[in-house]
């Protein structure tokens, strides 16, 4: 199992492309594997800001999480993803997902109908895109298209998939990874079939085990698949005051009830409370939840560490210190 952590906040973010980077060379430095963009529609575009990222940090890899399909066309999406990749020497791991109703319909005005279905034509149509070999198209309810689509490094021919890539002398553009944020059991299913992977976001050990898990490795292996990549992201604090800190969690996070997709998740596990979800607690005590996620099948999990009331700023210092201890233990491989 390998550690990563968001880089930025997934609130309100005031951290500038400088602080970014320099967090993302600290993840590096400390042996965590990844680091992952929180989708923020009122804070830095996501490529711009990991293009910016993958400048100073040479063996990181770099995730989107997630970036909304319904906003951006498929051909957008693929370009930036490609630049990034290019930028990044083939390091990015795309996160995508329809979002919320909330977001697609109340901030950017669009229909927010058939989000599998969307999500779904969406996939395709980056696949095809990321074949490499000099075109894009789409044919389907959302999507009638068909395009000349090539960036530097691709050349006609390359094979489909999303772990190949076109050579150009000495130099290769492999198309990135594509996860998916798969809550629901459609999507879940969609994850297992199509994409490399999913994101999630407060599953705990229960709805892992019984409603994530079965279902996106049952799709894959059905679909003749290799088992799906299951990322975790959580929201961490360690702490020796676990009901402070859960407290805190249950200010900090209440608006994930107003959700529907996050209280789906929430009623799959074994409490519908995101402060009784979150990893809060000591090392130790995080460390043992964490090796029961790599026994369940759990292959990444991404930290989002968040502030005490006692002591915000070095709460999440002595968090992140805490948590670059556990991953150059050497318990979770």
């Amino acid at each position: 199992m390998r550690f990563g952590m968001f880089l930025g906040d997934t609130g309100p973010n005031q951290k500038s492309l400088v602080d970014l980077a320099a967090e993302a060379g600290w993840l590096e430095r400390n042996r965590f594997a990844h680091g992952w963009l929180p989708y923020v529609p009122w804070s830095f575009d996501p490529f711009v800001a990991l293009t910016v990222v993958a400048a100073g940090t040479t063996s990181l890899e770099l995730g989107t999480a997630v970036v909304p399909t319904y906003p951006f066309h498929p051909m957008a999406m693929a370009r930036s993803a490609l630049t990034v990749q290019a930028a990044s020497g083939g390091r990015l791991s795309l996160g995508i997902g329809p979002s919320h109703r909330v977001v697609i319909e109340g901030m950017y005005g669009y229909s927010y109908s058939r989000a599998r279905a969307h999500t779904a034509e969406y996939l395709a149509a980056l696949h095809r895109a990321f074949a490499l070999d000099g075109r894009a198209e789409a044919h389907g309810d959302f999507f009638e298209y068909s395009s000349i689509f090539t960036v530097p490094g691709a050349t006609t021919g390359a094979t489909t998939g999303a772990t190949t890539g076109a050579t150009t002398g000495a130099t290769t553009l492999r198309s990135p990874s594509v996860l998916i944020a798969a809550l629901a059991p459609k999507m879940l299913q969609l994850a297992g079939e199509h994409a490399d992977g999913t994101i999630l976001w407060l599953a705990d050990e229960h709805a892992l085990q019984t409603h994530v898990l079965p279902r996106i490795s049952s799709a894959a292996h059905a679909a003749g698949r290799p088992t799906p990549r299951i990322i975790s992201c959580m929201p961490t604090a360690v702490c020796d005051d676990e009901a402070a800190g859960r407290s805190q969690a249950a200010t900090v996070y209440a608006t994930y009830r107003a959700i529907p997709t996050y209280q789906r998740m929430l009623e799959a596990g074994a409490s519908e409370n995101p402060e009784d979800v979150v990893l809060v607690g000591t090392a130790a005590r995080i460390g043992a939840r964490l090796e029961r996620w790599a026994e369940l099948g759990v292959t990444d999990v991404v930290f989002a560490p968040f502030p005490l009331r006692d002591d915000p700023a070095g709460s999440v210092e002595r968090t992140r210190e805490a948590l670059a201890g556990l991953a150059t233990s050497g318990r979770f491989g």
